[in-house]
């Protein structure tokens, strides 16, 4: 049976339950781990951990975050927040986009360098922390309004989703792709992803419910790769009421091979540059926020509580484990 690697051990598909499948203890642009005076780490703890207590109590059982390497991740305190919660929480190996992340260390190393990289945090674990990641990021873009932004898959960034691409093929770990809503790539990432055979059952395109394009979302779909409708709550990108309505209509023409989040921020690391002002333009972003008002207004709308336990239980588990899932 899958396996599927934890902040504190492993689980089974079976034991996931209600899966937040992109949310964010830590994150950071590239370099804030240089200036973190302002980081208050055990006032952030704290915060985390009553954050997730919180989930808890709303039903959530794991908490998926893939900040990549380069971007703010911390494992260990991600395992502490864990323990102390009793969440489940699965963290990443990857690396972000050329404006996000992407240190110059990465930009002059080949793919297979990268890959094997990737497969040691998959496999042996991340650093001496003991904790190995359980999912693969990879990133294309950047974030509207906060970044630059890219119509084209960069070179540094095409050489991490064909590491991504190996480490997935050598280990079975699963892929989650960041995705720019205004210059959308998941069609880019895919035609890459085939090139190197990857199965599409096991990669997730992120950021989707910005983009509000029905023949992309079909595009992805009918072959055989995952949306996540994953940024409820960053109006400043696209309001809830147009990410509802794509999310709507797609169930209504039976596509339901979605899963749903937040990508909210627990702990900014560093001087949160930007991203002090995203919390204040979006007042309704949180980690409780698909639970306490997307969900009943999915339910207000009409759609069924068997539709909802396919997004937030079924297709997380079916993802993590290999499982082939048709609409």
């Amino acid at each position: 049976m899958t396996t599927i690697n934890t902040t504190d051990g492993t689980c089974t598909p079976n034991d996931l339950g209600f899966t937040l499948i992109h949310e964010h203890l830590t994150f950071g642009f590239a370099g804030c781990e240089l200036d973190n005076a302002s980081f208050d780490r055990k006032k952030e703890l704290r915060r985390a951990i009553d954050n997730l207590k919180e989930l808890k109590d709303l039903g959530v059982h794991s908490f998926v975050d893939p900040c990549p390497m380069d971007t703010g991740r911390d494992p260990v305190f991600a395992a502490e927040v864990a323990d102390k919660s009793d969440m489940r929480i699965i963290v990443a190996t990857g690396l972000h986009t050329d404006v996000i992340g992407m240190p110059p260390y990465f930009q002059v190393m080949s793919v297979d360098d990268i890959a094997e990289l990737y497969v040691r945090e998959l496999t042996d674990g991340i650093g001496t922390t003991g904790v190995r990641a359980g999912i693969i990021k990879t990133a294309t873009g950047g974030i509207p309004g906060v970044t630059k932004t890219s119509d084209k898959i960069s070179s540094n960034e095409e050489r991490c989703l064909r590491a991504a691409a190996k480490a997935h093929k050598a280990t079975g770990a699963p892929i989650l792709c960041h995705n720019d809503e205004t210059s959308p790539l998941g069609r880019e990432t895919l035609d890459i992803f085939a090139d190197e055979g990857v199965d599409f059952n096991r990669v997730l395109i992120s950021h989707a419910c910005g983009v509000g394009d029905m023949r992309y979302y079909f595009e992805i779909l009918e072959r055989g790769a995952w949306l996540a409708f994953d940024r409820f709550g960053v109006e400043t990108i696209a309001s809830d009421k147009m990410r509802l309505a794509s999310l709507f209509g797609l169930i209504a023409v039976g596509h339901d091979r979605i899963m749903l989040s937040s990508d909210y921020v627990n702990c900014w690391v560093g001087r949160v540059t930007g991203g002090l002002d995203l919390i204040k333009a979006c007042p309704n972003w949180s980690q409780s926020h698909v639970m306490k008002n997307i969900l009943p207004r999915l339910r207000e709308g009409g759609v069924a509580d068997q539709s909802i336990q396919t997004m937030m239980v079924d297709n997380p588990r079916s993802y993590f484990g290999g499982i082939s899932a048709t609409n």
